[in-house]
């Protein structure tokens, strides 16, 4: 009873809580009798506690290897802020100077230090492995664990060396190995590297309740992630992509939609990368657009949502990102956009890899292929991923796929057919081939195994491709097969699928739900929305434009184009800057025309109890802007329109798309220069003479009237930018 009281003392003295979290006094406990431990913790369940408590009250220094700067730095800083004073915690790592690491050394030697983060490389390194044999450590801690394995989301070769560094600073220091992420095979593996198969196993839930799962077919992607943020105004949320131009482009997206966020790669500065975690900790900024670099520690409990602009590599990847959201227990949702484009490209990366690394990674990436496309639980497949086996009646509708309506089919026949192969090939086969077998396809490793010219060869054929993907995922998640991950993922018949051949029975599984094609993630974020057209104010807007044009003795094609007044009938913009990004209306066309069409939606939204779409539009984003500017900059400077178009790697017919966009949105172009060149005189003023009485800014009308022998549509082309350039502008 000694110890307890001493450790929620203690608990309460340096950390102010008055009660430990699932097994964190038995792992505590563990520690101070100087045992190995090893912890298996979601994110959020108080992992550092485990060691930080422990250093605290122990003789000596504890070592903890941690894999990130970012993630030291904010340990560091909590622990002093606990702790009352700086020489309470420090790292040594590439970040400090000389006299920086001078006095970090100073410090611990003199025995202030309680807690060194120290990264795997910086361990290695000999002066440090001299300097910390000076020291009594009082244990070494292995934070994120899972770096250490091959089958883990982020390995690190670094974390292999781990234990034979250890053993060159002493003898008999207790090691404790921590990790949010762990499969029975990472977690073997753990283990057998740092030769702690002995150590007590500490391993909680990896459910999270207060997390809802949700998975989107990619279509408009950024304008999805735009209208959930603005619907989620003021709350913390993370968006993660994979690259980290993809990263530069969203977070330029959302500051331009006027959503508070900044961008954070391995790219940018590390006084910038820091700046930026300050600001999200310290709520200056509500979302980071980050690669998988942002996150790892950052003790932010209120994060709301993680939003996945790519699907990631892997479902531990998967699972301690999202783990980010709703540390607090408070609500966390979880929306990952799956794109089959997505995983060519996550295949490709791995094309150039060693045979060994690239055939782990494929099985890694399939097994998110799988969980985005079933229609199973999503909890029960990311429990049953970390060997956790979980009835969904226990998700509470806590998914996508739960609060969806299902579709089931009787499964008890093509299962037996499933069983009975793997069985009668000893457990030679993947998931894949099988399914190859069924469909009925004669590639050259089937021919090889002969299986073409069995009973099985084509038999499922009729059910189709999405039921066998469907059998095989849920025979695995139900435990009626399992699969060999140190074989390649061959799978083989469990004691459950043994006993369902002996006696079957009935049961059902759930059909995959088709994804939906999705767009790739370039699409133009600027098209109109696809909210139903008002019909009724587009006809007020067309009279509107009627009148205005009369009164400017203008065609009402020059005011606003009808795309332009048809996605005014969907969005409702009511005030300048909204109007200023409907497509087609730029900044000039807005001042000029816009404060008549504004005043008259406003009118109508106040009178007809409008509720406008939260997402109304999202702006362009930047590097479609920096096209436009850069072809104003170059007309400016009288460059031809076809060396404009070579210099940027597009076409002379994208060059005028562009072009004519710029014009269209209100932006005055002078390019009588070029048109000069191609356009006699007095053919101008005729074209342009056309065009002032015209009804519709068609071409093909313009080359009808004209005559197509005297005119070719580029000449009428440019004449029409001409013409909305001088006169709308």
């Amino acid at each position: 009873m000694q110890i307890k009281k001493s450790l929620i003392d203690n608990l309460q003295t340096f950390f102010g809580f008055d009660n430990f979290k699932g097994d964190q006094e038995a792992i505590i406990n563990s520690i101070l009798e100087k045992n190995d431990t090893f912890v298996i913790m979601p994110t959020g369940g108080g992992k550092s506690i485990c060691y930080q408590l422990p250093a605290l009250m122990s003789e000596g220094t504890a070592l903890v290897i941690s894999p990130l700067i970012a993630l030291m730095k904010n340990q560091v800083d909590q622990l002093r802020a606990f702790g009352g004073r700086d020489s309470i915690a420090h790292f040594l790592n590439s970040s400090l100077n000389k006299s920086e690491t001078a006095k970090v050394k100073d410090d611990v030697l003199s025995g202030e230090t309680k807690l060194l983060y120290v990264a795997p490389e910086s361990l290695t390194k000999q002066d440090n492995i001299d300097f910390l044999k000076l020291l009594k450590i009082s244990f070494v801690a292995i934070d994120e664990a899972h770096c250490i394995s091959e089958w883990g989301h982020d390995f690190r070769p670094e974390y292999r060396k781990i234990r034979q560094v250890i053993n060159n600073i002493g003898e008999n220091i207790s090691l404790i190995a921590l990790t949010a992420t762990a499969t029975p095979k990472v977690q073997y593996d753990i283990q057998k590297n740092l030769q702690m198969t002995n150590a007590n196993l500490f391993k909680s839930s990896f459910n999270r309740p207060n997390l809802f799962y949700d998975v989107r077919p990619k279509r408009d992607v950024i304008k999805e992630i735009v209208k959930y943020i603005k619907g989620n105004a003021g709350k913390s949320g993370i968006v993660y992509c994979l690259s980290r131009k993809k990263v530069e482009e969203v977070s330029n997206a959302l500051a331009i939609n006027g959503i508070k966020s900044l961008p954070y790669h391995a790219g940018l500065e590390p006084k910038v990368r820091a700046d930026t975690q300050d600001k999200f900790l310290m709520e200056d900024v509500d979302v980071i657009v980050a690669t998988i670099a942002f996150g790892m520690g950052i003790d932010k409990p209120d994060v709301r949502y993680v939003i996945h602009h790519d699907i990631p590599k892997s479902m531990e990847g998967y699972y301690q990102e999202t783990g980010r959201a709703g540390r607090d227990g408070g609500e966390g949702f979880c929306i990952a956009f799956y794109s089959e484009k997505d995983i060519d490209k996550l295949a490709k990366f791995m094309k150039d890899k060693p045979v060994s690394e690239r055939e782990i990674g494929t099985q890694i990436l399939k097994e998110v292929i799988d969980y985005s496309e079933s229609a199973v639980c999503r909890r029960k497949q990311i429990l049953h991923y970390f060997g956790e086996n979980f009835n969904e009646v226990g998700c509470n509708n806590m998914c996508d796929n739960c609060r969806a309506k299902k579709e089931y089919f009787s499964a008890e026949e093509p299962l037996k057919i499933v069983l009975n192969f793997i069985k009668e090939n000893a457990d030679k086969f993947d998931d894949n081939y099988i399914i190859n077998v069924l469909m009925g396809l004669e590639t050259a490793q089937i021919q090889s195994y002969k299986h073409h010219q069995t009973k099985y060869f084509g038999s499922g054929k009729e059910q189709g491709l999405n039921l066998w993907k469907s059998v095989l995922r849920q025979a695995l998640l139900d435990n009626f097969i399992v699969k060999d991950v140190d074989n390649f993922g061959l799978l083989r018949l469990s004691k459950s699928g043994e006993k369902f051949l002996e006696s079957p029975y009935a049961l059902r599984f759930i059909l995959n739900r088709e994804m939906e094609t999705a767009q790739t993630d370039d699409d133009d974020t600027s098209q109109q929305g696809t909210g139903a057209l008002d019909t009724q104010l587009l006809q007020m807007l067309k009279d509107l434009r009627k009148k205005i044009a009369k009164q400017k003795n203008l065609p009402p094609f020059v005011i606003f184009q009808d795309p332009s007044l048809e996605e005014m009938c969907t969005h409702y913009p009511i005030n300048m800057d909204e109007l200023k990004h409907i497509s087609g209306v730029g900044n000039g066309k807005a001042i000029k025309f816009g404060a008549a069409f504004i005043e008259l939606i406003k009118k109508y939204v106040e009178e007809n109890d409008i509720d406008r779409p939260i997402d109304f539009v999202v702006k362009t984003t930047a590097n479609k802007s920096a096209l436009k500017v850069s072809i104003i900059q170059n007309i400016d400077r009288h460059i031809s329109l076809e060396d404009i178009a070579a210099s940027k790697g597009i076409s002379y017919e994208d060059i005028l798309k562009e072009v004519e966009s710029i014009v269209g949105s209100g932006t005055k172009l002078n390019l009588n220069y070029f048109i000069d060149e191609v356009i006699d005189e007095d053919r101008q003023d005729e074209v342009f003479d056309y065009f002032k009485t015209a009804e519709v800014d068609s071409i093909d009308d313009a080359l009808a009237e004209l005559g197509s022998d005297d005119y070719n549509r580029e000449e009428i082309q440019l004449m029409r930018i001409k013409f909305m350039s001088e006169l709308g502008n």
